[in-house]
């Protein structure tokens, strides 16, 4: 395959966060665009491959599907596998692994038909060879990947490698720490201008806090990555590293170096202590602060911003504390955050009735296995009748 030709691409990512990654995508320049449940497919040639793995912020992984057929049993599976020629892609000596999804009835183990698919490449070289290929789950030259849903499989190639979450920045974590495309999308779903005050409170080991000052500052997400799957591709779509430098270093050139408010506050000396390592980790520590404080300590300052939780659901507190604790959230909010729009992800719906307070939106998101509610409370300066005036007034600025 040409370079110059467009490649078909689907961009994986979490639940909720499929229009978000859309609009990055459109913003990068990709052609083709259509938002599937929990992915974005897209064309664009080997530099957008590239550009891609670098800039998104809400992929979770980029694939390239080159094969599609109908699947009736493990029998079918296995012989469409073989029918594939995998010398296009691999040589004896190379490795692979191979991750398989399954939205189907057909089959119950997705471990066990990434492990038929393997026996049928492995199987084709043997034959030709009397070798085959080995597995490597961390680093293989290629990385297979295979969706069934109902009776149709796609084979696709992973380009990211490691799942694109994993920055390279974070060092230090806390007990839970929250996924890095997931905090990248919040961040982006507040519509937070980059110039406002931007506070965590509650903010663990920073990531909400880097994701937003990496977003301000235009920092490619994948900026701290020590590598990535394409770099290992040998035949199909051969890894180009001068095209490879051209995106790098026009991504680079595109950073800034504003300085705006990004603040984060947390109770615990020890979490808060990693958050400070992560945070100077992922060279922003000129732009992030932390304090060791409890959230109804901190000191918030004036004007406008924008305040993203993700706090305790509960499932290691007691039901009293986890209420007391949402009540304290939506309290704080009431006597401390004039001005600011405050937005909390949780899964526990039962204690977001305890913050007390009305939210003006709510977004379905999932973090994990969990299925949460991302809710947004504004926080007027004054009354509410005085704020929609004001905004009405504004409104009027613009048009002159």
């Amino acid at each position: 395959m040409k370079k110059e030709t467009d490649i078909k691409m689907i961009a994986k990512t979490i639940f909720g966060l499929e229009e978000v990654l859309s609009l990055e995508l459109k913003r990068l320049g990709a052609k083709d665009i259509e938002v599937h449940n929990r992915a974005v497919s897209f064309k664009g040639d080997l530099g957008f491959l590239y550009k891609t793995n670098l800039c998104l912020r809400t992929a979770l992984r980029v694939l390239v599907p080159f094969k599609k057929f109908k699947v009736r049993d493990e029998k079918s599976l296995y012989e469409a596998i073989q029918d594939i020629n995998w010398e296009d892609f691999i040589d004896v000596t190379d490795t692979i692994a191979i991750d398989t999804v399954l939205s189907t009835g057909l089959f119950a183990h997705s471990q066990y038909i990434s492990q038929k698919a393997k026996d049928a490449i492995v199987d084709q070289f043997r034959a030709k060879y009397g070798e085959r290929p080995s597995v490597d789950l961390e680093k293989p030259t290629i990385r297979i990947h295979l969706h069934i849903k109902d009776d149709t499989c796609t084979v696709a190639l992973d380009s990211s490698g490691e799942s694109l979450h994993k920055r390279g920045y974070r060092d230090k974590t806390n007990l839970a720490p929250i996924n890095e495309v997931l905090a990248a999308g919040m961040v982006l779903l507040t519509g937070w201008d980059k110039r406002s005050t931007f506070i965590d409170p509650m903010c663990g080991s920073g990531t909400i806090l880097i994701e937003a000052a990496l977003i301000a500052n235009n920092i490619p997400a994948g900026y701290f990555r020590e590598d990535f799957g394409f770099e290992r591709w040998k035949k199909f779509l051969p890894y180009d590293e001068e095209l490879w430098n051209v995106i790098f270093d026009a991504a680079v050139d595109k950073i800034t170096n504003h300085e705006q408010k990004i603040l984060g506050g947390e109770l615990s000396p020890n979490v808060a202590k990693k958050a400070k390592e992560n945070i100077k980790h992922a060279k922003v520590d000129d732009i992030v602060s932390i304090k060791n404080c409890d959230m109804k300590d901190f000191e918030v300052p004036e004007g406008r911003g924008v305040v993203v939780i993700n706090p305790p659901y509960g499932e290691r507190m007691v039901k009293d504390n986890i209420e007391e604790l949402y009540k304290m959230m939506g309290d704080t909010f009431k006597k401390n955050f004039a001005g600011y729009d405050c937005w909390i992800l949780s899964s526990n719906m039962e204690a977001f009735k305890h913050v007390g307070l009305r939210p003006s939106r709510k977004i379905a998101l999932f973090n994990g296995q969990l299925e949460c509610r991302f809710m947004k409370f504004e926080m007027y300066s004054g009354t509410k009748k005085i704020h929609k005036l004001n905004k009405g007034m504004d409104g009027m600025e613009d048009l002159k």
